[in-house]
């Protein structure tokens, strides 16, 4: 196992994509096996050490940024195994935590099946995006990565490396969970005692549900209750035709109509995506793409699985509802073939580029959401964003996952007068999608960046259950602590 303490070594590991600055650590391990990350573990508190988990550097939370903890990089345990097809007409692939989401669906394509989780970021590690929960625009189909997820082997905070397969341990009546380890001995913990949101994509805080599966809380858990070292990932057949299309619309009005004829299956069409892109996206994506017609208020980008038989008769259907909705069709961009599927799919990835290449004009940083409702008020968190970006006079986009009511409001500030009102509106809106049933993290995850709003969100009690399961797992409290619930909530609890 190798250690790296030279600076230009160790740099890379002291940045993600959150722009958090300052942070430092004594030095880098990369180990190569399950059994090294364990010997770290284990040996943690004799060698006086904390360890934070490095991901790839994809995330936006700074969750993998240390500050004094020494750092375990994933990287060499990359290793992807063989599809396995079930007798349930799935499959099951296992695969280390450090393997690249991109290699582990181009594996299961190669056999001819389907990973259906897809965060934009397709460099990041599986590890990190079960960690994280992650999800993506075929979330609307499929759900997030925990309805993907067989079995993982797990590093714990005291050494053992635990195996668990869906199914094995679920909490009884009371929520509690027994699991007797070979070096941790028995540990005993109750599920957290909160409400979890009634939203479709929520990653912030611990999975609680009666009588779930212990496989559960360590999706989304964010490294904080152990290192995933593999996992067994659930595969489906690849579907034998993708359609997708790109709908203009004149008016906000008429675009969310389309939406919501689209999420009730109107004409029946089943989207497996619904993407949304505002006037001021469209703004931004017309110095990459000039032919988009300078009238349309919005887009929405959707894509819907069908077969060689079928492909006609769904490509009309959604036509025929473009038309019903006020959608100009003849402008519309579709996509029958891999080639066209992914032109559009460029045109999407494309946004967050020229976002990025304006801010790298400015003097700060932009201001961003990751929340989400119900499903049902999609058109409530839309209008929220713009009207209270519109009344202040902002800079900004509202993109993304409005088929899950999860959209990404980006705030562009011109100036530090604007990045410090930009920050005070984010927490009024943070209040107001609590209160209206939302949740703080639908996909990102919360990280050192978001954790004062995870108290916000569960209350002082909440984050209380949240450090009673920490620390049955974690006593000494030697990974990833600073990451989702906040430090001093480890002091309070001693």
């Amino acid at each position: 196992m190798n250690f790296k303490n030279e600076p230009a070594a160790i740099a890379g590991f002291l940045e993600d994509t959150s722009n958090l600055k300052n942070g430092w650590t004594p030095g880098v391990f990369f180990p190569e096996t399950p059994e090294e990350v364990a010997s770290l573990l284990r040996e943690a508190c004799a060698d006086g050490r904390r360890y934070t988990i490095a991901g790839n550097g994809t995330g936006t939370t700074g969750a993998r940024i240390p500050f004094g903890d020494y750092v375990i990089a994933m990287q060499k345990l990359d290793r992807i195994g063989e599809v396995e097809p079930t007798i349930d007409g799935r499959a099951l692939l296992r695969v280390q935590g450090g393997a690249l989401l991109q290699d582990v669906q181009a594996k299961a394509a190669a056999a001819g099946w389907f990973y259906p989780p897809d965060p934009t970021e397709k460099t990041c590690f599986i590890g990190s995006t079960i960690s994280n929960n992650s999800t993506g625009s075929r979330s609307l189909k499929y759900g997030p990565t925990r309805n993907h997820v067989q079995a993982l082997q797990i590093a714990l905070p005291q050494g053992d490396l635990l195996e668990i397969t869906r199914g094995q341990h679920l909490a009884d009546a009371a929520g509690n969970f027994t699991l007797d380890l070979p070096l941790a001995g028995r540990v005993t913990f109750r599920l957290p005692d909160y409400t979890m949101p009634k939203t479709s994509k929520h990653n912030a805080g611990y999975w609680s549900k009666p009588g779930m599966d212990l496989v559960d809380l360590f999706i989304g858990s964010e490294g904080t209750l152990g290192v995933i070292v593999e996992a067994t990932l659930l595969l489906r057949p690849a579907p034998e035709r993708v359609i997708a299309c790109l709908a203009w619309f004149r008016s906000e009005e008429e675009l969310l109509g389309f939406v919501g004829e689209a999420r009730a299956g109107s004409g029946g069409v089943s989207p497996r995506a619904l993407e949304l892109f505002d006037r001021r996206a469209l703004e931004f994506l017309r110095q990459s793409y000039p032919d988009i017609a300078k009238e349309m208020a919005g887009a929405v980008y959707f894509e819907e699985e069908t077969t060689v038989e079928r492909e006609e008769a769904c490509l009309e259907a959604w036509l025929e509802l473009m038309e019903q909705c006020g959608s100009p069709v003849e402008k519309s961009w579709a996509a029958l073939d891999s080639e066209g599927l992914q032109k559009l799919r460029d045109f999407r990835h494309q946004l967050p580029v020229l976002v990025n290449e304006w801010l790298s004009r400015q003097s700060e940083s932009k201001v961003s959401t990751d929340m989400a409702l119900p499903d049902e008020r999609f058109a409530e968190l839309f209008r929220l964003y713009r009207d209270a970006c519109d009344r202040e006079g902002f800079t900004y986009i509202i993109f993304g996952h409005i088929g899950n009511a999860h959209l990404h409001l980006n705030i562009l500030p011109h100036n530090h007068e604007e990045f410090v009102r930009a920050k005070t509106l984010y927490r009024q809106l943070v209040s107001k999608v609590l209160a209206m049933g939302g949740t703080l993290s639908a996909e990102h995850g919360i990280g050192k960046l978001k954790s004062e709003y995870l108290v916000q969100m569960y209350g002082r009690k909440g984050i209380r259950e949240m450090v009673r399961v920490k620390k049955a797992f974690d006593p000494y409290l030697v990974l990833n602590v600073g990451n989702m619930i906040p430090a001093e909530y480890y002091e309070s609890e001693t």
